[in-house]
């Protein structure tokens, strides 16, 4: 199953969350970090709409490793025998992409 996503928004894969930092800690699922926010994206959208009927180009790329704000949309997916997560975000919510 393909996900294609519609106008301004962006397919992402989320990072796996770090449940224990460095020195060992444990991290609870409910306490939010900036490593909880990254993903990969996976899709890409035509762009936004404007008035005078041209599309705005997305700035990300799929492949691109992404931080996001916290507007997104979760869905599960059938991969094989699993179910794969994945999140629909709108690219204005897209803050800023990881150069390695």
């Amino acid at each position: 199953m393909q996900l294609k996503p519609l106008g301004n928004n962006v397919i992402l894969s989320a990072a796996p969350r770090e449940t224990v930092t460095a020195s060992g800690i444990i991290i609870p699922d409910n306490v939010s970090n900036d490593k909880m926010k990254r993903g990969v994206v996976v899709a890409v959208g035509a762009g936004k709409l404007l008035e005078n009927g041209t599309r705005q180009p997305i700035e990300v790329a799929v492949g691109d490793e992404v931080i996001y704000s916290w507007s997104q949309q979760e869905i599960e997916l059938p991969e094989g025998a699993e179910k794969k997560k994945y999140l629909v975000v709108a690219a204005d919510e897209i803050l800023a992409v990881i150069n390695k």
